[in-house]
């Protein structure tokens, strides 16, 4: 794709890649990242970064905290741990075959939680993904090939759920922890989605299964999470499998405390929910993202023009 970029660029603009400063230049929604890195040496181009994802969950979820789809995080008492929605497990999102499997092997089923018999996109059985890591876990094919799937949330029945607005009020309200398995995983890489701001926007604490360090990435924007009240270390493991294994571990954790320590955590957790929930619907998350844009845009026309 960036070779058939770098040849129609070159008919447009004939011979202008051999002047001085004339490389190409790439806008991108990933930083920190070994694949940006590789694409950078490859084709010597310039790097201008802003955060897509952001601009796109302000504007998919603006207004939802003006309804009254979901009761505000100080009058829930959730009695699940968790929810978390599961829907494409092909192609590059086996992450979440493995997630699942760190789920139903801990005995966490009983939480809301979304999980295919086969991928709705790419028509593979789960089994078949989760053979590919039978040497990393040998009992993988034989517990996801046990559990009765598919477990869907109420609505996948009569429609497919979508990024660009927000659902399952009833499940969110009644859970403790949002746990968004985001779009990308593996590898040394800060980028995240409307999966995450989902989580943020229901005024939700979350757990991430996600790039290492991004709940780091997200306090770099104003955001809080919650170390004061659980674990938050598996964010800092950078070996792939394992930082899935303590993500299993954290939620059987909380989902083995009695009901008053459940409480006790949901209530701290909550009012950092709180605080992330008024960032980005009351503006600051908008400051930040606009000051960067426009640094990034004045580098630009500073390189360019």
């Amino acid at each position: 794709m960036f070779d058939e970029v770098v040849r129609r660029n070159d008919d447009l603009q004939p011979n202008t890649l051999d002047l001085p400063g004339a490389r190409g230049s790439i806008i991108v929604s990933e930083k920190n990242s070994d694949a940006l890195d590789a694409l950078l040496a490859t084709y010597g181009w310039r790097c201008y970064y802003y955060f897509y994802h952001g601009w796109a969950a302000l504007d998919w979820y603006r207004g939802y905290d003006k309804t009254f789809l979901i009761k505000r995080a100080v009058d829930r008492s959730p009695t699940k741990t968790f929810m978390s929605p599961n829907r494409i497990v092909g192609g590059h999102r086996d992450h979440r075959v493995l997630f699942l499997y760190e789920v139903f092997k801990r005995g966490l089923q009983g939480n809301h939680l979304s999980a295919p018999r086969t991928c709705p996109e790419e028509k593979t059985d789960i089994t078949h993904i989760a053979s590919k890591y039978t040497n990393q876990y040998s009992d993988i094919t034989r517990v996801l090939g046990t559990e009765d799937l598919p477990i869907t949330f109420p609505n996948e029945d009569t429609q497919k759920m979508t990024s660009c607005w927000l659902d399952n009020f009833d499940i969110a309200a009644d859970s403790m922890f949002y746990v968004p398995t985001e779009t990308v995983y593996w590898g040394r890489r800060n980028h995240i989605t409307e999966k995450t701001f989902k989580a943020i926007a229901l005024e939700m604490p979350f757990i991430l299964v996600a790039p290492a360090h991004s709940l780091q990435y997200l306090r770099s924007y104003g955001f809080q999470t919650f170390g004061d009240t659980i674990d938050e270390s598996y964010d800092e493991e950078e070996d792939d499998f394992l930082r899935l294994q303590k993500v299993g571990q954290l939620l059987e954790d909380i989902n083995n405390l009695s009901t008053s320590e459940r409480m006790h955590i949901w209530k701290h957790c909550s009012r950092v929910a709180t605080h992330n929930f008024h960032h980005f619907y009351n503006g600051r998350f908008e400051e930040v993202l606009w000051k960067e844009l426009k640094l990034m845009l004045e580098q630009l026309k500073r390189d360019h023009v």
